[in-house]
C-alpha cells in the first residue's frame, strides 16, 4: 500500500515516532510507532518490521503493510476458513508466500490436515518472523509443516503431488515485485490448477477491493480465474490496518454453494479452537458485494498477463535498482 518505509522524525504533540505509507500519490497513511524491531532489504524485497502503538507488530514489504499482530486474524481467517469449509475433505495444503507462518497457523486448525507445505521465496522474511511473530511459533514447529524455501511457482511446476486446497497468501503485485507472475492466466491455466485435486480449491488474497480501489487488481484477479475455473466467487471484509476495504477470490470447478447452518456446523466439527472473525452470517455477509463492485466485478474484461500486468501503486526491489 506505499513506496518506502520512512521513520518520521519525533512529533511535537506525541513525542513519538511514526511510519508512514503513500497509500497514492495523494493519500498518506501513518500511525506511531513504538520501535523498529527490524529493517532492512533482502534479495528480493525491502524488509520492515514494526512494533506500532495501535497494530502491535506489524510486517511491511516493499512499503506495503502486509499484516499487523492485532488484525491480521481477519485477513487470514477470511484466506483460509471458506476454501477449507467449502472443501468435503482437505488434507493436503499448498501455499504460496505466507512466510509469516499465519496462513499455516490457520490451516492447522483443522483436524482433517495431513499435510501443509509452505513455500515462500525470501528466507529472511521466513527468519525474523519466526524470531518475531511468537504467535506462530507453534505452527512453525508442527510436523505437518513442510518449509520450502523457493519460488512458488517452480515449486509448483517441480512437484509430482497434488493439492486439495491451494492458497495464494502473497503480497500484492507491484511492479519490480517478485510474485506478479502468480497473478497470471497462464501460470493459473499450466502450472497451478493441473496441481490442484479432484474438487480442489484455489482461493488468493486479491488486493484492496474498497470503492475507490476495487480495480487495481481485484476485478481483473477476478476476471482471470473465470477464464481458468468453473465457479469463482470474490468476497471482502474490511481490514483497519489496511486502512481500506480487502478482497479475496475462491475458484474450483466444483459448486462454491453453501448454507449458513452447513457452514456452521462444519466450523464446530473440523475446527479446533474459536475462529475470532468468520463464522457462516459473515461470510454470507462478505460475499453480498455492494452495487459497486459487483457491476465492476461482472463488467470487468482485463486478464491478467505478464504481458498486461496490473499493479498497485509500489515499486518493489528489481524496480529500485533499474
Amino acid at each position: 500500500m506505499g513506496e518506502a518505509v520512512e521513520v518520521m522524525l519525533p512529533n511535537q504533540t506525541y513525542q513519538c515516532q511514526w511510519y508512514e505509507e503513500i497509500i497514492d500519490e495523494d493519500l498518506k497513511w501513518s500511525f506511531a510507532l513504538n520501535s523498529v524491531l527490524h529493517q532492512g532489504t533482502s534479495e528480493y524485497q525491502d524488509i520492515a518490521l514494526l512494533d506500532t502503538k495501535r497494530f502491535g507488530k506489524v510486517l511491511v514489504i516493499d512499503g506495503k503493510m502486509q499484516s499487523a499482530e492485532r488484525d491480521e486474524f481477519i485477513y487470514h481467517e477470511c484466506l483460509i476458513h471458506p476454501a477449507l469449509i467449502f472443501h468435503p475433505n482437505p488434507k493436503t495444503v499448498f501455499i504460496m508466500g505466507g512466510g509469516e507462518g499465519s496462513a499455516a497457523r490457520e490451516i492447522l486448525k483443522h483436524n482433517t490436515i495431513k499435510k501443509v507445505v509452505m513455500c515462500d521465496i525470501d528466507q529472511e522474511v521466513v527468519d525474523f518472523c519466526k524470531r518475531f511473530l511468537t504467535i506462530n511459533t507453534k505452527a512453525f514447529c508442527d510436523k505437518k509443516l513442510e518449509l520450502v524455501i523457493n519460488d512458488a511457482k517452480v515449486e509448483l511446476e517441480e512437484r509430482k503431488e497434488k493439492f486439495d486446497i491451494i492458497v495464494g497468501d502473497l503480497a500484492d503485485p507491484v511492479e519490480g515485485g517478485p510474485c506478479y507472475q502468480l497473478y497470471t492466466k497462464s501460470f493459473y491455466e499450466n502450472i497451478l490448477k493441473p496441481k490442484l485435486s479432484l474438487n480442489g480449491i484455489f482461493v488468493t488474497q486479491a488486493g484492496p477491493a474498497g470503492i475507490f480501489t476495487h480495480k487495481e487488481v481485484f476485478t481483473s484477479i477476478y476476471n482471470t480465474l473465470k477464464q481458468v475455473f468453473k465457479y469463482v466467487k470474490a468476497y471482502t471484509a474490511h481490514v483497519p490496518s489496511f486502512a481500506d476495504t480487502w478482497g479475496w477470490v475462491m475458484a474450483s470447478d466444483q459448486e462454491l454453494t453453501f448454507e449458513v447452518t452447513e457452514m456452521d456446523r462444519k466450523i464446530e466439527e473440523r475446527v479446533i479452537g474459536e475462529l475470532l472473525y468468520l463464522d457462516a452470517s459473515t461470510f454470507l455477509s462478505a460475499s453480498t458485494l455492494n452495487k459497486t463492485i459487483s457491476i465492476a466485478l461482472e463488467k470487468e474484461t482485463e486478464i491478467y498477463s505478464e504481458e498486461n500486468a496490473k499493479f498497485i501503486p509500489g515499486h518493489g526491489v528489481a524496480y529500485k535498482s533499474t
